[in-house]
C-alpha cells in the first residue's frame, strides 16, 4: 500500500531571472503587468532547469516527509522525460505509473523570476489520460492537468478508484479543470477529504469576479456545500483559512527570507496532507502546509525548499507562536 499517489502533469521548468523590467498595475492595483523592452535583448541574471509540475512537486514533498509515495503523469520520449523519472527515483518517488509516450516530448514551462514574484509560459502536451490500475493507498492528490483532460474519463475513474478503496482524496484542482468547472463534478467533489484552492481560485469556482470583495467566511461555506469535508483558501500574504464545516480558523504566514514563489501552493498542500498522514488535526496540519510553504520560496524552484520531517519538526518548534485561531 502507498501512503500518497500524486495525479497529475509533470514538466521540466526553465527558472530565468532577471532585472531589468518593471511592473505596471491599474489604479486598483487589481491588475499588474511585468514590462520589458519590446524587441531588446534582456540580460538574465540567473537560468536554472529543473523538474516541476504540481504532481510532482507533491510527490516529492510527500517522499520527503516520509510518505510511501508514487506518482500517475505523463511524459514524453525525450530526454526531459528520463530527467522527470530519474528525479523521481532520486527522491523515492515511485514511478511504476509514470506513462512514457512514444514520439512525443514532455511538458516545458519557462518562469520569469522578477522581485521574488514569477510569470510563467506554460507549454502542456495532449495527453490522453487513463488512470492505471492502482494499488491501493492512504491519500491521493489531484491536481493540474492538461486541457485535454477533457476528453477522457479521467474523474469518473478517479471515482471509482476512491469508492472502491477508501483513498482519501486532496484535490488541488488547476487552471484548466477550474475553467473546465469544477461543480460540474459532484460525485468527485463529494469524496474529497480536503479541497484546497487559492482566495482568486475559490472566486471563479463559485462564480464571482475576481475584483468582488467577498468575505472568507463565505467562500468557505459556498466551497464546502459543493460537497468536500474540509476546506482550505490560501490568500498570500494574509496566510490561509480552513474549515471542517463546524469551525473556521485563519493562519498566518510563517516567516521567510523570499527568493522566488513558485511551488509555494504546492508546497502549502503537500504540508497539509502530511500533517493529516501524521496524526494532526486541522489546526495543526495548516501550520505543516505554512512551514513548508515559507521553506520553499526561500530557493530557486519549487522542491529545492521541500522540508523533511525533521525539518518540518524544527520550523514548527522556531514558529510555536504562529497557530491557527478560530474566526
Amino acid at each position: 500500500m502507498f501512503d500518497l499517489i500524486s495525479i497529475g502533469d509533470v514538466t521540466i521548468d526553465n527558472f530565468v531571472q532577471i532585472h531589468d523590467a518593471e511592473i505596471r498595475c491599474n489604479l486598483n492595483k487589481t491588475e499588474c503587468m511585468l514590462c520589458v523592452e519590446y524587441g531588446d535583448k534582456i540580460s538574465v541574471d540567473k537560468l536554472v532547469h529543473l523538474v516541476a509540475g504540481n504532481a510532482a512537486n507533491n510527490a516529492v514533498g510527500g517522499a520527503r516527509l516520509n510518505l510511501r509515495s508514487a506518482i500517475y503523469a505523463n511524459v514524453g520520449s525525450d530526454p526531459s522525460g528520463k530527467q522527470i523519472i530519474d528525479k523521481f527515483k532520486q527522491e523515492g518517488v515511485n514511478t511504476r505509473y509514470v506513462v512514457t509516450n512514444e514520439g512525443m516530448e514532455s511538458n516545458l514551462s519557462t518562469v520569469l523570476n522578477f522581485k521574488g514574484e514569477r510569470t510563467i509560459f506554460v507549454y502542456h502536451q495532449v495527453w490522453k489520460y487513463r488512470l492505471p490500475e492502482l494499488d491501493a493507498s492512504r491519500w491521493a492528490y489531484f491536481t493540474s492537468l492538461a486541457p485535454s483532460f477533457t476528453e477522457s474519463n479521467l474523474l469518473n475513474e478517479l471515482a471509482v478508484y476512491l469508492e472502491r478503496t477508501g483513498c482519501k482524496l486532496l484535490y488541488n484542482p488547476g487552471t484548466y479543470q477550474i475553467r473546465a468547472g469544477v461543480k460540474k463534478n459532484p460525485r468527485l467533489l463529494s469524496l474529497t477529504e480536503l479541497f484546497i484552492v487559492n482566495k482568486e481560485e475559490a472566486k471563479r469556482i463559485l462564480g464571482h469576479r475576481d475584483t468582488e470583495d467577498i468575505a472568507i467566511k463565505k467562500l468557505l461555506r459556498g466551497i464546502l456545500s459543493l460537497g468536500p469535508k474540509m476546506v482550505i483558501i490560501t490568500d498570500g500574504k494574509e496566510g490561509s483559512f480552513g474549515s471542517d464545516g463546524e469551525k473556521y480558523y485563519h493562519l498566518g504566514i510563517f516567516p521567510a527570507q523570499l527568493v522566488e514563489m513558485t511551488g509555494a501552493g504546492d508546497a502549502y498542500a503537500t504540508g497539509v496532507l502530511a500533517g493529516f498522514f501524521h496524526g494532526q488535526d486541522l489546526k495543526e496540519a495548516m501550520r505543516w502546509g505554512a512551514a513548508n510553504g515559507a521553506a520553499v520560496v526561500e530557493q530557486i524552484g519549487p522542491q529545492a525548499g521541500l522540508l523533511t520531517l525533521n525539518q518540518m519538526q524544527e520550523r514548527l518548534k522556531e514558529n510555536s507562536k504562529i497557530v491557527a485561531k478560530e474566526i
